[in-house]
Order: C-alpha cells, then structure tokens, then sequence
C-alpha cells in the first residue's frame, strides 16, 4: 500500500487534508487516540469514524515481527513479515535509531550482502516502510530513521521518498534524523533538492576504485568517484547535512594504503563523515574484517588529516545477522 492510495481513500469518505495528517500522524508514531481528552467524534467525520477499525486493522496487517534477535539493550533485528508473507529486516540501533528495509531482496547484487543474492523480489510500498518505524515505536523511542536495510532505496525512490515526507511531517522526526542511502543513482541527486522534506544523505561508497567498486557493487551506476562526491557535496552544502559515506571493510580487498590515501585526497575539506562498517560473516562468502589494529590504524590515520570517522560497530556479529541473513535464513 502506498501512503497517496490512503489519503485518496481518506478523501472518497469526505475526509480534509488536517484529517488525513492526523491520522496518519497517529499510526506514525505509534500512538492512539485518546478517547478521554480527544475522542474521535471531535475531529473525525462520521463516514471515517464508522470505518476507522477497519482502516487502523489494515494498517496494523501490514507489517508484524515474525521474530526479534537482541543483541543488547539498544541493538536488535527485527525479522519484519509482511501481508504477503514476504520478509524483510529492521535494525533497532542505538540512542533511538531505527534501520528500515525498502525492498525484498535487492537488484545491486553487492558481492558482500546477503540482501541481494536472490535478487530483487518486489518493492515495499510506502505504507509499509512506515508501518516498520510504527512496529518499533511500539517497542521504544524512535527519533531518526535510516533508509539503510534491504534495498536499494534509489530504485524505489516514489514510494521511500512518500515515506520520508510522512515521517518528517506527521512522524515526528527532525529531517536531518531521516538518512537516504544510495549507490550512487543520478535520481537522487535529481529529486532530493526538490522535496519539502530534504533528508540527510548516505553514500554506499566501499572503494574509491572504479574496477573495485564496481567489483563489490556489481549493478550500481557506472559514475566516476569523483563526480559523486562533487553531488554530493553540493547536497549536503545546500542542506547544512553532512553526507555520510558508508565504507564495509574487507580484509585484503579495500583496506589497503592505497585506499587509504585516495580517500584522503577525495574528502579532504568535505562536509563529510566517513563511516567504516567491519565486515558481517556470512556464510559461504570467501571475505572476512581486517584485524582491529588495521582498522583502528585506517580510522585513526583519517581522523588525523581532519576527516570526520567512525568505526561503527556491525550489528549481527553473534547471531550471523548481517544485512538479509535473517531473511534468507528464515526463507
């Protein structure tokens, strides 16, 4: 279901715009009417009032978790079972941060994800993407989302763009808090300036060489290093957001000197953050992390020429839950 399919539903009762809004602003962020102080009859018309449990029973259809794998107190996956009986995954992240999947499967094929192996499968419509931040309400505070999981979210970009208006407009959500992540498709870099809600944006970068990259990403767009970087400069200037390049580090094939020293070249002076993501085991895959001295030499040597890096943590470590694992495991 798409968010634009409901409010046309929502407008064929008779409902207004501020109807709409607040509805959606209800199941968004997980909360429901409080009958004792707001009952529906002071701001719902009749004909939405007399459908509303069948309309609030095919949002909740939706999504539902199938399984949930904690991690600690702040990290879990969530395996995310859909009306069609489709799986995909979402990441409860730490300080009130939430992963989301848009769509089942993926079409990039990166050579070290799971979420890709079989291909792209169908995409999520825009209610569902939003139906995955209400399941994760319902668990804790969500306070920044990120179009990061399984999918590419570029090749669906309608449906995940919908996604973000709805979450920075009625969910509650600072649109710095909402992250894009793309491989690098020109769309993006096209209709994000454009948008009312302009989220932060992420580059799923992983070499800075274009036999490498295009190696590791076997299908994303064949755009010259330093052309993406320029986009998205210009984006994260005309935003005040930092871009954030997202980088998964694999042992002997993109943590080497060279590496190194083209990613300084490329983000000195960069509104940047370079993100370092140690590789996820995955069974049947050859790739393994480098050692923790190798990484904590590659961040530290960045930091030290004035870039902005994190050496994240990897989700998933303990219960070989990298990106489209659980799914594949559970199919």
């Amino acid at each position: 279901m798409r968010i634009s399919e409901l409010r046309q539903r929502l407008r064929d009762m008779g409902c207004k715009p501020c109807h709409e809004d607040r509805l959606l602003r209800g199941w968004s962020k997980a909360c429901s009417y409080d009958k004792k102080h707001s009952p529906a009859e002071t701001f719902f018309p009749l004909a939405l009032r007399r459908e509303l449990p069948s309309i609030e029973a095919g949002l909740d259809s939706l999504a539902r978790i199938h399984r949930e794998y904690p991690e600690t107190d702040e990290v879990a996956r969530l395996l995310i079972e859909l009306s069609d009986g489709q799986m995909v995954e979402s990441v409860l992240l730490p300080r009130g941060g939430l992963c989301i999947s848009t769509q089942v499967g993926c079409a990039v094929g990166c050579v070290f994800c799971m979420s890709g192996r079989a291909g792209l499968l169908r995409q999520l419509g825009s209610a569902e993407m939003v139906a995955q931040v209400a399941l994760a309400r319902r668990r804790r505070k969500v306070g920044k989302v990120v179009f990061m999981g399984m999918g590419e979210p570029s090749h669906n970009l309608d449906n995940v763009l919908e996604a973000i208006d709805v979450l920075g407009t009625q969910g509650d959500i600072g649109h710095k808090n909402l992250v894009l992540s793309t491989v690098g498709d020109l769309r993006v870099f096209e209709r994000l300036p454009k948008q009312t809600v302009k989220p932060a944006l992420a580059l799923s970068l992983h070499s800075t060489d274009a036999a490498m990259r295009s190696k590791l990403l076997p299908n994303a767009p064949r755009i010259a290093v330093e052309e993406l970087i320029e986009k998205c400069e210009a984006y994260a200037r005309a935003t005040n957001y930092p871009t954030q390049y997202q980088w998964t580090l694999i042992d002997g094939v993109n943590d080497g000197d060279a590496e190194l020293e083209r990613i300084s070249r490329l983000l000195a002076g960069r509104y940047a953050i370079m993100n370092f993501i140690p590789f996820n085991a995955v069974n049947g895959l050859p790739y393994r992390r480098p050692s923790a001295e190798r990484m904590a030499f590659i961040a530290g040597t960045l930091k030290q020429q004035g870039i902005v890096t994190r050496l994240r943590d990897s989700a998933g470590q303990d219960i070989e839950g990298a990106c489209g694992q659980l799914r594949a495991r559970a199919a």
